[in-house]
């Protein structure tokens, strides 16, 4: 029983399916790039996105032949506004790097709405603002994954799950429907909100496609990533290192005790729903992870690839006690900093390139400890081993610092995106592929394991932070 999953990213759609082994085949890609019209504005095509979508999906069916269900993989709180008669985007679609709503977040929190700019909230006012003032149309909202269900059965479904609505800004905490409170703040029309269905679970046909195989998985990227990697069970932890990099641990079926940011930088958030019952965990960020690794490559040009960066720290032991901060965005987890900024310490006349680039992958390494730090002070638990997947994943030198700065064995997930196989998981749990939960975690099997060979100096590491934090004092004073 294979599964077609279909993976919306911030620059492509993909499609894959997933075999019973949990090996993937027939996979097809289409780029498909955000526009920045200026600076901190990220936009997309919707429509172009819809026909991409069933594009990469025929492609996959025609290269791997029927499926028994569809899963759905995405990027979160990426907004989209369309009519609900002709099926057509009322404007662009938002980012969720889109930070055009950061004055509104700031007035609403004045009132006592609480969003930060990466959330969907502002993002849906701002184009029901912009196209629909009066509120007079009948227009629908959507995260991407809402737009995936619609485009893929041909308008019938309108659904969402908690993965993804739990990242809006528009859902209740305790993850129990959408907030009267915040819908009359942001004077949405209650109609247009999506129905929430459990993450693994049949919700109807994709009618738009050969054989209209049911979509029965939907999750959010990171949650999708946690799923794929077998991390199913409270205190198994993932860490995917892409342009940024997300660390989440399983909690289990109570809610954290804090409402949205705790004291150490992390989120809860809903890892899946099923059956009606919600599995929670917590998220911890760093705003800059592979960006790191582009800035050596595009902007210093001391490699000419990404994966040119593993044989330039090769060229040294140690960094000679160059030490890199890698905030160049701004911190996150666990000193939520938006005025932070990356910081290059300890250099002498005898620093070369290979020190400054092992010093990245270190310093990107350093943080990623400082996320499981954050996430085991905040859940109670402790992480035995970190399981890593996303593009930085396949460079050995960074993999070696991950497990030099976590002190304990990281396993590498077999297949370098892990958020296609999630989302294969969840619709192969509701139509029988796999039995339950225990089938999830005995499939993992992980392409190495890292054990560390060193340990670095943390007490150096935190000196260096502190020197990189509120370098622009009026963005660190911002806070949501």
């Amino acid at each position: 029983m294979s599964i077609l999953v279909v993976d919306i990213g911030t620059s492509s759609v993909r499609a894959v399916v997933v075999r019973p082994d949990a090996g993937l085949e027939a996979e097809t890609v289409q780029p498909l790039l955000p526009h920045s019209p200026m600076p901190g504005l990220v936009e997309f095509d919707a429509s172009a996105m819809a026909e991409a979508i069933l594009d990469v999906a025929g492609r996959a069916l025609a290269k791997a032949g029927p499926v028994d269900a569809v899963g759905i993989a995405n990027q979160r709180a990426s907004t989209i506004v369309w009519d609900r008669h002709t099926g057509q985007p009322v404007g662009p679609g938002l980012g969720w790097q889109d930070l055009r709503t950061v004055g509104e977040c700031l007035v609403h929190q004045a009132s006592g709405l609480r969003f930060a700019p990466n959330e969907s909230a502002t993002k849906a006012e701002y184009l029901w603002n912009n196209h629909d003032p009066d509120r007079t149309g009948d227009l629908v909202f959507g995260t991407v994954d809402t737009w995936a269900a619609w485009v893929l059965s041909e308008g019938a479904l309108h659904v969402t799950d908690p993965s993804n609505a739990g990242l809006t800004g528009i859902y209740s905490p305790s993850a129990d429907g959408w907030s009267e409170t915040v819908i009359e703040g942001l004077r949405l029309p209650p109609a247009a909100l999506a129905q929430v269905v459990d993450s693994s679970g049949v919700v109807g046909p994709a009618t738009a496609l050969a054989g209209s195989p049911p979509i029965a998985g939907i999750a959010g990227d990171q949650q999708a990533s946690l799923i794929g990697q077998g991390c199913v069970r409270p205190g198994l932890a993932k860490c995917t290192f892409g342009t940024g990099g997300m660390l989440d641990v399983v909690v289990g079926p109570d809610r954290p005790a804090f409402e949205r940011r705790s004291r150490h930088g992390t989120y809860p958030i809903v890892t899946w729903r099923d059956h009606g019952a919600v599995t929670w965990g917590l998220e911890a960020v760093m705003l800059a992870a592979g960006t790191n690794v582009e800035w050596l490559r595009d902007d210093l040009q001391l490699i000419d690839t990404a994966a040119a960066s593993h044989e330039m720290a090769g060229r040294c032991d140690h960094t000679d006690g160059v030490v890199f901060v890698p905030d160049l965005l701004g911190a996150g987890t666990p000193e939520w900093d938006f005025g932070a900024r990356g910081g290059l310490f300890g250099l002498t006349r005898g620093s070369s390139a290979a020190h400054i680039v092992r010093a990245v992958l270190e310093g990107v390494a350093m943080r990623a400890r400082d996320l499981l730090d954050a996430v085991e002070a905040d859940a109670g638990l402790s992480v035995e081993s970190l399981r890593v997947d996303g593009g930085m994943s396949e460079n050995p030198t960074f993999v070696q610092a991950v497990a030099n700065a976590m002190g304990r064995p990281v396993e590498l997930s077999p297949v370098v995106e892990a958020t296609a196989l999630g989302a294969g998981f969840l619709a192969g749990l509701a139509v029988g592929t796999w039995s339950g939960w225990d089938d999830i975690a005995a499939a993992w099997s992980p392409r190495g394991v890292v054990e560390p060979d060193g340990e670095p100096d943390r007490d150096q590491w935190a000196r260096a932070v502190e020197r990189s934090g509120q370098w622009h004092r009026d963005l660190s004073a911002l806070d949501f």
